[in-house]
């Protein structure tokens, strides 16, 4: 069964900045992850908030990031096999999109 897992990560930029971070971040993930994680899709939706999926160790990922004022808030479906691993997906995602954009 799958679970939802929300994870906040602070941020004090502009809207404008952000997106074009994790535009480049996106682009630099494809190249690097295409051989372990295969091909990873993104498409804004709207100004605030982007839809993503991809596939790591055959497992289906679907998740969403939006844009608040003060944090990023990423939404992410986890499939059954991989919610044992939400506390280090967590503090993953932390650690990336905080290095992003702290």
């Amino acid at each position: 069964m799958a679970k939802t897992l929300e994870v906040r990560v602070p941020h004090a930029l502009n809207q404008d900045e952000i997106k074009r971070r994790l535009d480049e971040a996106l682009v630099r993930a494809r190249s690097d992850y295409a051989d372990s994680v295969g091909e990873i899709t993104a498409q804004w939706d709207g100004e605030e908030k982007m839809r993503f999926n991809l596939a790591v160790a055959g497992m289906k990922f679907d998740g969403s990031l939006e844009i608040c004022i003060e944090e990023l808030l990423v939404t992410l479906q986890l499939p059954g096999a991989a919610a044992l691993f939400s506390g280090r997906i967590r503090e993953g995602i932390q650690e990336r999109l905080g290095g992003l954009v702290g």
